[in-house]
């Protein structure tokens, strides 16, 4: 048996009782924290509905014996459920962002929102410029487009109507709901046809771009999430031929679109040896995310 938690604790004992714990049980990470001393530091701070970031200030804070067995508690789901945070507490992180999250749709998550907080798409949207985020899922990236950028409109769309009530719960929670429109469909159906006054300046996505090999071999924690917001086929490629087959029609003339495929760079420069490619550079370096321009689309 393990020892009980302590009745009397600072929330960085918490924290760091916490964090041995997670290491002892072989978790994977990735959805939303790095490691296990990240996901200690959210689980105990959303005890004292402090953000993670915000709770760095506050590490000599008592918590409650209620606040401690409750924050074991979690950690103890997490262990043996094996399912993401995220889920387990209803609430993702996001460059700084809450979201609600839900086994309704994958835990927020991209290097795209590196790129939109730190400006680097700035440049591809005029005032009062339209943007698509395709495969919005939560709808996160559209969100922190949206406060990046707030006098663009934002198109979001995604096939699945369950991640798109979560994506309308998140759109309700930071009061966006009149800067971004939904729409349900699979990719381009999901929007009105192409016009003059209704193309895009921007169309970013994060696509379910996982090859068919890896699928089968991710954690338990990526099995927990749809899996149709993951598989992308034999290659990963399937849903990003489509996109790029269509995209040029939604496009204004010197619009762009980003797409982010992770870990399929090889997969995604043998489809697709002929289109010009402008990688761009996030944490994870210059192979994860990828911009085509309007004119370089056929």
């Amino acid at each position: 048996m393990d020892p009980a938690p302590q009745q009397s604790l600072t929330l960085d004992q918490c924290i760091n009782q916490i964090a041995e714990r997670l290491k002892a049980a072989d978790l994977h990470y990735g959805h939303g924290a790095i490691d296990a001393q990240s996901e200690a530091l959210w689980i105990a701070s959303k005890q004292l509905n402090l953000s993670p970031a915000d709770s760095l200030d506050h590490l000599d804070q008592g918590m409650s014996a209620e606040q401690i067995a409750r924050a074991f508690e979690i950690t103890e789901t997490r262990i043996s459920t094996r399912k993401p945070l995220a889920y387990i507490l209803g609430e993702a992180w996001l460059m700084g962002v809450p979201f609600f999250s839900s086994e309704q749709s994958i835990v927020p998550r991209s290097w795209i929102a590196e790129l939109i907080v730190n400006g680097s798409l700035e440049s591809w949207l005029p005032a009062d410029g339209k943007a698509l985020d395709l495969c919005t899922g939560n709808g996160s990236l559209a969100i922190l487009l949206a406060m990046a950028c707030p006098d663009i409109h934002v198109s979001a769309c995604d096939i699945s109507l369950p991640a798109l009530a979560v994506a309308s719960r998140n759109l309700d929670r930071h009061g966006l709901t009149s800067q971004i429109e939904l729409f349900e469909g699979d990719l381009w159906d999901a929007l009105p046809e192409p016009y003059d006054d209704n193309r895009f300046d921007l169309i970013i996505c994060n696509p379910p771009y996982v090859n068919a090999n890896s699928m089968n071999t991710l954690p338990a924690e990526y099995h927990a999430e749809p899996a149709l917001a993951l598989a992308g086929g034999d290659d990963g490629m399937d849903l990003i031929r489509k996109i790029i087959a269509g995209a040029r029609d939604y496009l204004s003339e010197r619009g762009a679109i980003l797409i982010e495929i992770g870990n399929e760079y090889a997969h995604f420069k043998k489809a697709f040896p002929q289109i010009p490619v402008i990688w761009m550079e996030v944490s994870a370096g210059d192979q994860q995310v990828l911009l085509i321009q309007a004119e370089d689309l056929h």
